[in-house]
């Protein structure tokens, strides 16, 4: 007997998966831990971000949006970074928390006095134990394939909350701040 074979969803069907499974995500962020990170991020010195993969591509995005606010924002790894002291903020992303050169970075960081703000799934993880500000997104870890809290792949649901939870946060302090959009857009890359 072979098994029947599942019709594939319609674009319409995948959207609504993804937007459902991102609704209901950001609604369980903690938003006070959100706003706190904001108030520690626009205080900070200077900006770092890491996540690998997908996640650090979120992060990224991150970063650039916070750029344009006019902070100083580098992405950890990249030739032109420089070394993350006190007064720094080390946004550190890992859906696991387990991440080597997240949790390394982190450990750096807080060595040399700067604040980590951690963005994971995972609370009791080496990252959240490391972080003086831990953001929790309820996705599943890209190890879960029971399906039980995303049917999308893998760590997609998380990378997505990355995302747009730090798209919240910036629309947060960019509503807090007297800057127009054209002085952000000033700041956006207009080489490469």
């Amino acid at each position: 007997m072979t098994a029947a074979v599942q019709a594939p969803l319609t674009f319409t069907a995948g959207c609504r998966i993804v937007l459902e499974e991102n609704q209901r995500v950001l609604d369980a962020v903690d938003a006070t831990q959100w706003d706190r990170a904001g108030v520690r991020i626009l205080s900070a010195r200077k900006v770092f971000a890491i996540g690998g993969g997908r996640s650090g591509l979120a992060v990224q995005m991150a970063a650039m949006r916070l750029m344009h606010l006019g902070l100083r924002v580098h992405v950890a790894g990249e030739v032109t970074a420089p070394a993350i002291g006190a007064g720094d903020v080390l946004i550190a992303v890992s859906g696991s928390g387990a991440t080597t050169a997240v949790v390394d970075a982190a450990d750096t960081a807080r060595a040399v006095g700067a604040s980590v703000i951690a963005v994971t799934t995972a609370p009791e993880s080496e990252l959240a134990h490391r972080a003086e500000l831990t953001l929790l997104l309820a996705a599943a870890d890209k190890q879960d394939h029971s399906g039980s809290r995303t049917r999308q792949y893998a760590g997609t649901l998380f990378e997505q909350a990355v995302l747009l939870a730090f798209d919240a946060l910036f629309q947060s302090l960019w509503s807090a701040d007297t800057q127009s959009a054209e002085r952000l857009w000033e700041r956006h890359a207009n080489i490469g």
